[in-house]
């Protein structure tokens, strides 16, 4: 598995996404969530996912340059149509909307509907804590087959729907906390890339066609058989369910139940809340601080070095392949050049780009 420098990768999605349509804007915003992504240790949200824009893209169902259109706008409560724009952009414009109307009223309520795939949640997370606010996402994942059992199913009724909340901590530093997972066990592309390493997935992540466990996560990549389970048992299921009904059905977006095209469409519901408006002064992100260090103190586990908080595993990673490369397996470096050439662009090319030789 070739190690490749992230200004590569962004070079390689940067290009691919200027070949589908989008401007450069748009292509960078795009390059950028992906690789960012894989830097993380998302490689699941990563530059994999190119081979699925392009096949969408194909289709009809992803909208290069579309600009969002306001359905509703009552103050604190915005509704936004993305007519299946590009998701990284869309999703990045809404929370930008949300976050100004949150400093004029205090909170604001984002409803972002009918966009593309808007990829790794936290990023938005993250761009809301940047500005100082507080952030809380529910996503509901739609237009393919769905691809996750409730608790006590045999089969599939969800998508992997996720969840994101994050806190600031002082201006210009990373997330005080920034949690961001699927209501599934594993999301479906950490399927992906186990099926294009050739590797099992863990034990209790998915059951096969007939509603027994299985760690084989090819027929469900490959053909949508069977189904990921949600994790925590009926915790996990109830929240995806959550997010389903708050992140589509309330806004008006696509669910699960509509009629599909075999795509990738997300709607989102964001809440963004200035925390200076809870009087708290200084002890409001005292207290936050306070509490961190507190449960980074506990004993770590046995085979633990350290306790972390939601989000630190990430930024560590994100130091660790900046400096070392990010890991692409063959298959889905492969993929991604196929989708390329696609769209009339040339292989070698794409993997000069890639390697950071262009």
């Amino acid at each position: 598995m070739p190690n490749l420098p992230a200004a590569g990768l962004r070079a390689l999605a940067f290009a691919i996404a200027r070949a589908w349509g989008s401007a450069e804007e748009e292509a960078a915003i795009v390059a950028d969530h992906l690789v960012e992504a894989n830097l993380t240790g998302h490689d699941s949200h990563g530059v994999g996912m190119l081979p699925t824009y392009v096949r969408v893209f194909r289709q009809g169902c992803l909208v290069p340059n579309r600009e969002l259109e306001v359905v509703a706008d009552s103050g604190a409560v915005l509704v936004l149509e993305a007519g299946r724009g590009v998701g990284q952009r869309m999703a990045k414009l809404a929370v930008a909307r949300g976050i100004e109307r949150a400093r004029s009223l205090g909170a604001a309520v984002v409803a972002l509907r009918n966009s593309c795939h808007i990829g790794r949640i936290g990023a938005y997370g993250e761009q809301a804590a940047a500005q100082g606010m507080v952030f809380l996402g529910f996503v509901n994942v739609a237009d393919h087959d769905p691809i996750v059992a409730p608790f006590g199913a045999a089969e599939a009724r969800l998508g992997t729907n996720p969840f994101c909340a994050a806190l600031p901590s002082r201006p210009g530093a990373p997330p005080a906390l920034l949690l961001d997972m699927a209501t599934s066990t594993i999301a479906f592309g950490k399927a992906r890339v186990a099926r294009n390493k050739g590797l099992p997935v863990p034990e209790g992540t998915l059951i096969d066609r007939e509603g027994r466990p299985t760690t084989d996560p090819a027929p469900m990549v490959d053909r949508f058989e069977g189904a990921l389970t949600a994790f925590g048992l009926h915790k996990g299921s109830g929240l995806a369910i959550l997010c389903e009904l708050l992140g589509a059905a309330l806004p008006g977006g696509q669910t699960i139940t509509d009629p599909m095209r075999h795509a990738v469409v997300n709607n989102m519901l964001a809440i963004l809340i200035d925390p200076g408006r809870f009087a708290a002064g200084a002890r409001g992100p005292a207290a936050v601080e306070a509490v961190a260090g507190w449960i980074r103190s506990a004993r770590p586990a046995p085979g633990v070095d350290r306790v972390r908080l939601p989000g630190e595993p990430e930024r560590e990673s994100r130091e660790r392949r900046l400096a070392e490369g990010v890991p692409i397996d063959e298959r889905s470096l492969a993929e991604i050049l196929e989708a390329g050439a696609a769209l009339g662009l040339e292989r070698d090319r794409l993997a000069a780009l890639a390697r950071g030789e262009g």
